[in-house]
């Protein structure tokens, strides 16, 4: 691992992603922080994607009396203004880059959909809902045997057991 190779005395590994400032161990390791320490991280976009953001967690780690240095991006070190400096233009290009990069997700997320790709979960077939709903009318096993037999979920059962239930009145 990078940081252990360079030498870290603690590291923090956050599960959560670096689009969110309320990340646990993010607000762990703020909370540890003593005058003088540095806060070492492998790339600048796994501490924050939002200039916004990062610049922000920057300035609490500053006003701490404390660094932050990239072992990836050379030019990411607080401790001399040129590094601020390269700080807030890398963290706008990396905002640009992420913006960039949902725009085109989305234009072919669009395009998929003109075409006829579904999106999201397959559907489970009406024939196999109409079944379970049968077993369950009929009373011939229980919701979760039936669920266990058909394959179609216990929300989806339960939903089409309601809807029934609803019309029946």
């Amino acid at each position: 691992m990078a940081l252990e190779d360079a030498g870290c005395d603690k590291i923090y590994q956050e599960k959560i992603t670096g689009t969110k400032i309320d990340r646990p161990e993010l607000q762990k390791l703020l909370a540890e922080l003593k005058a003088g320490d540095t806060v070492l991280v492998k790339e600048l976009t796994r501490v924050s994607r939002s200039t916004k953001d990062m610049l922000n967690l920057v300035d609490i780690i500053s006003q701490k009396g404390c660094y932050i240095k990239s072992i990836d991006e050379s030019w990411l070190d607080t401790t001399s203004a040129t590094g601020e400096l390269m700080l807030t233009l890398m963290a706008g290009i990396a905002q640009f880059e992420r913006r960039l990069m949902l725009q085109r997700c989305e234009e072919g997320r669009v395009i998929a959909i003109s075409k006829g790709v579904k999106m999201g979960r397959p559907k489970v077939g009406g024939k196999q809902i109409d079944f379970a709903l049968e077993l369950y009318i009929s009373g011939a096993m229980s919701i979760r045997k039936i669920c266990e037999n058909t394959g179609v979920s216990k929300a989806t059962l339960c939903r089409r057991i309601k809807e029934y239930k609803e019309r029946a009145v």
